[in-house]
């Protein structure tokens, strides 16, 4: 640039018209290439690009907000689908198993909010491979993808053509590629109960959870409550128990037939916690068996909470709002034209809420001293 055409960009913002003058193109174009439009050739979008930044060109959030306020007023003749992409053990498997209702339903109203519709696919029809699916979804102008419900004994890369596609990841897997991702923060659950429970008296905390969940949270749980527990004095601290058997999907299931209760025994004889963080429905059974009552024998705290009736203290994870938070990031994505697999892939963690209750009483001074014993 000429010093003469800096000295006039100089007193007043450079706009889209000016930077199209001097490239000798329509503002149009300059408008697509400022957005990584991929109509345009990359050289073209680079070109352009480059020219605007040494020409000091800045967009305007004032007038960005009034173009998108007018979009919203006008009624969309096309309504854009996003794709809800599922690998489970059928079809709708995943509608059976806790959280992932919660984040399609979440999705799928962020979704109609913002003028998208979202449609289910399903990688594990008959005859549909990574290749297909991605064809199928480019031919139809599908471009956002939501990656949903995964098994993750079956983690596999997904081979889309990801320069067509801008994709959200919700939860842990599939681990590649690595895109951008929403899920609960499971760190910060599990240490926000052990902080509940510490301030309510209790010294002795015992953690009970399956491996294989372990595993689906990508060690978050464990690696939480670990870190957590380097503020209990050692004395006090007790190891994690973790059923090692098979787990079902349906984690809605008791798993008093499904892992030996001699190792879960000896474990609560040997250790003498006086208050346990778990899951209601995976302890509960084996409690019943033993004749262990809570809150008589142990407290008890929950970390997937899903009553709030004041019967049993714990977390709720808040799994509608990941489902929205997935197709907020992912319609950014769409209006920037941010397409393929990220540089730096950035995960968006939604915290836990804490919810008191009779399974956790707070201890008196008397009860802090001298923990009561399973019978």
């Amino acid at each position: 640039m000429q010093r003469g055409d800096l000295h006039q960009f100089m007193n007043r913002r450079v706009t889209m018209t000016d930077v199209a003058k001097r490239a000798g193109v329509h503002y149009t174009t300059v408008s697509l290439a400022l957005r990584n439009h991929p109509s345009l050739p990359v050289a073209t979008r680079e070109r352009l690009r480059a020219l605007a930044e040494e020409m000091g060109y800045r967009p305007d959030p004032v007038l960005h907000a009034l173009i998108d306020y007018r979009g919203k007023l006008k009624p969309r003749r096309n309504i854009t689908t996003l794709a809800y992409i599922t690998n489970w053990d059928s079809r709708w498997g995943w509608k059976q198993a806790w959280p992932h209702p919660e984040f399609f339903g979440g999705a799928e109203q962020r979704a109609t909010d913002l003028g998208y519709q979202l449609e289910h696919f399903w990688l594990g029809e008959p005859g549909l491979t990574h290749q297909r699916l991605s064809d199928v979804l480019h031919t139809r102008g599908i471009t956002g993808l939501i990656i949903a419900s995964h098994r993750y004994e079956i983690d596999r890369a997904l081979r889309f053509k990801w320069e067509n596609f801008s994709a959200v990841k919700i939860d842990f897997f599939p681990h590649e590629p690595a895109l951008h991702a929403v899920t609960n923060d499971q760190r910060a659950v599990i240490r926000l109960a052990v902080r509940r429970v510490l301030a309510a008296g209790y010294r002795r905390i015992g953690f009970v959870m399956h491996r294989l969940w372990d595993h689906g949270v990508d060690l978050a749980w464990s690696a939480g409550f670990l870190g957590e527990q380097q503020t209990i004095p050692p004395a006090d601290r007790i190891p994690i128990f973790k059923f090692p058997d098979a787990l079902p999907h349906d984690t809605s299931t008791h798993l008093d037939h499904l892992a030996p209760r001699a190792p879960f025994e000896a474990w609560l004889r040997r250790h003498r916690p006086d208050v346990l963080i778990s899951t209601s429905a995976f302890v509960q059974p084996h409690l019943d068996a033993l004749g262990i009552s809570v809150p008589r024998d142990l407290g008890f705290a929950d970390i997937l909470l899903d009553k709030f009736d004041g019967q049993t203290a714990g977390v709720r994870q808040n799994c509608r709002r990941v489902g929205e938070l997935a197709v907020e990031i992912l319609a950014g994505q769409l209006q920037q034209h941010a397409f393929g697999v990220p540089q730096f892939p950035t995960a968006t963690l939604v915290e836990g809420t804490w919810f008191d209750g009779a399974s956790l009483p707070r201890l008196t001074a008397a009860q802090v001293t001298a923990p009561a014993a399973p019978n």
